[in-house]
């Protein structure tokens, strides 16, 4: 009777240790990166006019097929543009707006423009993170002078903040396009 009154409470304890273990199993939740398949830039003058659209579409991601990239017209001389930056993951329906939570995970995201090729404009930005660093899912674009080349636009997670630009910036590229642009 004693050998079975002592396995009992052997085989409480055992449960009662193995219940009670600080050891926390429970995977650590991994932020995943977000799918971006479209981004569109809109320009709007600020003067009046027509609203040129610069856009890539890559539906397959790395599979086979290009993105497909349009500009839907050219830049005027002298003109002062309000951009705005709208990000999507069209591989669900309906397609999930990403620039939402690229603005609530301000601190942790940056645009950044880069130009190529003789373009002659100028950027600032128009909306900033809660510590008053670069966002840039806003922001203005000058077309100074007639010419023609590029506009870079790169989405950088986890850039260092503050910064001097793309080459200083660290962090992960979560989204760059590059659009052949005229300035008349």
């Amino acid at each position: 009777m004693k050998k079975v009154k002592f396995l009992s409470i052997l085989l409480l304890t055992t449960i009662l240790f193995a219940a009670c273990s600080s050891d926390d199993d429970t995977p650590e939740q991994v932020n995943e990166e977000e799918v971006i398949t479209t981004m569109t830039v809109t320009l709007v003058p600020n003067n009046g006019g027509s609203s040129i659209t610069l856009q890539t579409r890559d539906l397959d991601g790395d599979g086979p097929n290009a993105p497909e990239v349009t500009v839907s017209g050219n830049l005027i001389t002298g003109t002062t543009y309000n951009g705005t930056i709208v990000l999507l993951n069209e591989t669900v329906s309906p397609a999930e707006n990403i620039t939402e939570e690229v603005e609530e995970e301000d601190e942790e995201h940056q645009f950044f423009y880069t130009t190529g090729g003789g373009i002659d404009v100028t950027t600032a930005y128009s909306n900033f993170d809660d510590d008053g660093n670069p966002l840039g899912t806003e922001f203005t674009l000058t077309a100074v002078s007639a010419s023609s080349g590029t506009l870079t636009f790169t989405l950088r997670h986890l850039p260092t903040k503050p910064n001097t630009g793309l080459e200083d910036a660290g962090g992960e590229t979560d989204v760059a396009a590059t659009f052949s642009v005229t300035v008349e």
